[in-house]
C-alpha cells in the first residue's frame, strides 16, 4: 500500500488492451499495453497510465479506453466508473482477501443500469478530503475486470462478491435495501469524557 498525489502507481501491472480512438490521430482499434499507474484529478474519471508495445508512454486514458480483450462490448464513461474523483491524494491496494473473487458490479449507464459480473482487481482509496474525511461520503473504488472485457470502477455499495466459502447469495443480487451508509464516526474518548 502506497500513498500518492495526483499520479501513482497500480499494485501490480496488468496486460490490457487500449481503443486508440483516445492515443491515435488514425485509430486502428485496440491495441496491446500495459497498465501500471493512475492519475486523480479532481472531478474528473481516473486516468490511467500505460505503456504502448511501441514504448511510448500515454498518461490518463479514461477507464473506459481500457479493455482486457481487443473486441470487447461498447463501453461509455458511465459504465466505466460511478462518481467522478474528488480529490489529488489517494492510496492503492489489492485486498489479499478479495483477490480473484467474482463481483457483480452495478453499473450505470445514464438511465439504464444493468449488473455485469467480472473479477476484483484492486482498490483506491482517496485520502485527506474533504469528502474522505467525511463518514457519509467516504469511498474507495474498487477497480474491476469484467466478462465482458471492460473495466469498471464502483463504490463498494455497487458491489456483491462471491466467496464460495462463506457468501450465501447464490444470485448476486444487491442487498442495498436492507442497507445503511455510515453517517458518523465512532470516538472512545468521547464516550469516556461523557462517562465522567
Amino acid at each position: 500500500m502506497s500513498d500518492f498525489t495526483l499520479v501513482g502507481q497500480l499494485p501490480r501491472h496488468h496486460y490490457i488492451w487500449i481503443d486508440t480512438e483516445y492515443t491515435h490521430r488514425e485509430p486502428i482499434g485496440f491495441i496491446p499495453a500495459v497498465w501500471y499507474g493512475l492519475v486523480s484529478l479532481r472531478g474528473s474519471v481516473w486516468g490511467c497510465t500505460v505503456m504502448l508495445e511501441s514504448g511510448a508512454i500515454y498518461r490518463n486514458l479514461p477507464p473506459h479506453a481500457i479493455a482486457f480483450n481487443n473486441s470487447p462490448d461498447k463501453w461509455s464513461v458511465c459504465d466505466a466508473q460511478r462518481w467522478d474523483c474528488y480529490g489529488e491524494r489517494f492510496t492503492t491496494l489489492e485486498y489479499a482477501y478479495l483477490h480473484g473473487l467474482a463481483v457483480s458490479a452495478h453499473c450505470n449507464s445514464g438511465t439504464l443500469s444493468h449488473n455485469c459480473a467480472g473479477t476484483y482487481l484492486f482498490t483506491v482509496a482517496p485520502v485527506m478530503d474533504g469528502y474522505s474525511m467525511y463518514p457519509h461520503q467516504a469511498k474507495e473504488f474498487t477497480f474491476v475486470q469484467l466478462d465482458n472485457g471492460r473495466l469498471t470502477i464502483q463504490p463498494t455499495n455497487h458491489l456483491v462478491f462471491h466467496d464460495r466459502s462463506f457468501t450465501k447469495n447464490k444470485s448476486m443480487q444487491f442487498p442495498l435495501d436492507v442497507m445503511k451508509c455510515q453517517s458518523e464516526s465512532t470516538s472512545c474518548e468521547e464516550l469516556i469524557t461523557e462517562a465522567i
